[in-house]
């Protein structure tokens, strides 16, 4: 049951969103027990972002949320993956994103909870 939602000041056009979304199911798969087939995935583009008091160049904020526990080797490299696929996609360098991992024991799903 995993989420990422991807806030960026770049604008992302529909084709860089297709690959976008292609690789993140990918790099999902670094979360043991993780893949696309529950993936959701969020965008939200132009964003106003602010860093170290400056807004000049790219950047980007990104949220993992997982059922379970996430072990620091596995953030490490899924930050890591998800650095390098915006900077390939999107043109925002790694030193311009901030990756937050929230972990949850309670995930909903068609009117249940797993």
């Amino acid at each position: 049951m995993p989420m990422i939602s991807t806030k960026t000041t770049t604008s992302i056009t529909a084709e860089q969103e297709l690959i976008l979304k292609e690789k993140l199911g990918k790099a999902i798969e670094i979360l043991p027990g993780k893949t696309e087939t529950w993936l959701m995935l969020g965008f939200e583009d132009n964003c106003r972002l602010w860093f170290r008091g400056d807004n000049s160049k790219a950047l980007a904020y990104v949220e993992v949320s997982a059922l379970g526990k996430i072990s620091p080797d596995a953030a490490e490299k899924l930050t890591a993956e998800i650095c390098d696929i915006l900077k390939t996609v999107l043109g925002i360098d790694g030193d311009g994103v901030y990756v937050k991992y929230e972990e949850t024991d309670k995930w909903g799903f068609d009117s249940t909870n797993f």
